[in-house]
């Protein structure tokens, strides 16, 4: 049996190869969807970030032994209180501004974080292992899946949904999106918004160091892993919508789906695919898949 002249099992093997890149872009696009929808700062600093919850996870494993799954733990932790410092050094200096300010500062700071980490460490990349726990593989009958990959996609899935559930379904969720869009009435209940709005940039912060130490054992830690990949998402989060959380999950997944098949059918656009949809969705609908018009 065959499905756009690709045998099954090819076409199935591949769809779960794609679902494994999707799995980060949803990760990825997840953090940026929630910077922006919720405090309108367009986060450059998003993919240092991520390269720096991949190396808090190496660095705890080398210098102090700490495994995989504390590192799971303590690097989204470590890194979403440096993005607290980023938000309360820097960019509450910012809000009321244009939105460019914001893009300027993080871009100088993910410059900044690269350059120190290519200084410490050069560009040829550190090996992280793949827990014990997920080691080999499984066979699924069309293909033989790492079971690591496995897990990334699961986690990934069940980071995204809840991320959406707790914004969008909770009462801190209500009083986060009421709190940006009317900062003063909020206060007059007896809200912290600015400590909200501190927690959320952390917390941005922390999804992006999450994907980092799922990557990890992925992909060899390097300076230049989130500056070769917040391009792509960045067009994943503007396809789903500035701001839609559901919406950046759901196109990261796909938009990983569609690339991988990409190098099947037409390898020599597998890094462009996403672009050329990209431009696609703005021309047909500027406000992007799921996004609201102005």
């Amino acid at each position: 049996m065959e499905i756009f002249g690709i045998p099954l099992q090819a076409f199935l093997g591949q769809l779960m190869l794609g679902l494994v890149n999707g799995a980060f872009y949803a990760m990825l696009s997840l953090g940026l969807a929630v910077i922006f929808g919720l405090l309108d700062i367009v986060n450059f600093a998003h993919g240092a970030l991520y390269m720096l919850g991949a190396f808090a996870a190496y660095i705890m494993l080398d210098q102090f032994g700490i495994n995989y799954w504390l590192a799971l733990v303590l690097a989204p932790l470590v890194i979403g209180a440096l993005g607290v410092a980023i938000e309360r050094v820097f960019l509450k200096r910012l809000y009321g501004l244009d939105p460019l300010y914001g893009l300027l500062l993080t871009f100088g700071l993910s410059l900044l974080l690269e350059g120190l980490f290519r200084e410490l460490y050069g560009v040829s990349g550190q090996n992280y292992p793949v827990p014990e726990l997920l080691s080999g593989a499984t066979n699924l009958g069309f293909m033989v899946l790492p079971n690591y990959r496995a897990w990334v996609i699961f986690a990934s899935l069940a980071v995204c949904l809840g991320t959406w559930f707790l914004i969008e379904r909770t009462r801190l969720g209500a009083y986060l999106r009421a709190g940006t869009e009317n900062a003063k009435l909020v206060q007059a209940f007896g809200v912290n918004v600015p400590m909200m709005v501190m927690l959320t940039y952390g917390g941005g912060a922390a999804l992006a160091a999450l994907a980092g130490v799922l990557a990890a054992p992925v992909i060899q830690v390097t300076p230049l892993m989130g500056s070769n990949l917040i391009i792509v998402v960045f067009a994943v989060v503007v396809i789903g919508g500035m701001g839609s959380i559901l919406g950046s999950v759901i196109t990261g997944l796909g938009l990983g789906v569609v690339e991988g098949f990409t190098r099947v059918f037409y390898p020599e656009a597998s890094n462009v695919v996403v672009f050329v949809v990209m431009v696609i969705v703005l021309v047909l609908r500027p406000a992007g898949l799921f996004g609201k018009e102005a």
